[in-house]
């Protein structure tokens, strides 16, 4: 672990991270306990990946529910070999529209993963669905580092590129931990006295002054 992980995020850098490609900044978090299930994997790799959920809640004081009263589950988790086999798979055009043009998308990009959010009426998140395609990189990845690092994508709305340059995870005794400064910065933005969404660039000013305050 780097000295680096171990100092707050400025603001500039936590504005950075929820700073979209077209320059909008744009943060929301869960608003709903979060009712995961996992599609595709072992019962071992669902085990998992339910524990990294849960050690994120723990983290943020959020909670998990066994089901979404609205929607069943509301963390929807894919893992697949090829990005057409979501073409296939039953109802899925129903959840999420214009299926075909997406899937299209993301094989001319040969992207490995992709992630959907929908909102409920305050514009806290109350649905993310996690695609992940296990290419050669992905199948490389230690199943207990791959899903503590996407959790920690589907907790909030980060821009389209955090953590382009720096993972948000690090390496402890040879294992895989969240960064501390991310861990800050996580907990500070589920602090109840924040608003669970932001278009102001101004909110990551008040995200710094709570980091390292909510330890």
């Amino acid at each position: 672990m780097t000295d680096d992980a171990l100092t707050p995020l400025s603001a500039a850098a936590i504005e950075a991270l929820f700073t979209r490609s077209d320059g909008s900044y744009l943060f929301a978090r869960w608003g709903r306990p979060i009712a995961p299930v996992v599609f595709g994997v072992e019962p071992e790799t669902v085990a998992i990946l339910k524990a990294a959920i849960e050690a994120i809640c723990v983290l943020t004081n959020h909670r998990m529910a066994e089901t979404d009263p609205e929607l069943g589950a509301n963390l929807m988790v894919f893992f697949i070999r090829d990005w057409a086999e979501l073409s296939e798979t039953p109802n899925l055009d129903r959840l999420i529209p214009d299926l075909g043009p997406l899937v299209a998308r993301l094989q001319a990009a040969e992207a490995n993963q992709y992630r959907i959010f929908r909102f409920d009426e305050g514009a806290a998140i109350k649905a993310c669905f996690s695609f992940i395609r296990m290419d050669a990189e992905m199948s490389e990845v230690p199943a207990d580092t791959l899903a503590l690092h996407q959790m920690v994508q589907a907790a909030l709305l980060w821009s389209d590129r955090a953590f382009a340059d720096a993972s948000p995870l690090a390496m402890l005794d040879g294992r895989a931990v969240l960064r501390p400064d991310v861990a800050d910065l996580m907990r500070a933005a589920y602090d109840p006295v924040m608003p669970a969404m932001a278009q102001d660039a101004s909110h990551a000013l008040r995200l710094g002054a709570r980091v390292g305050r909510v330890q």
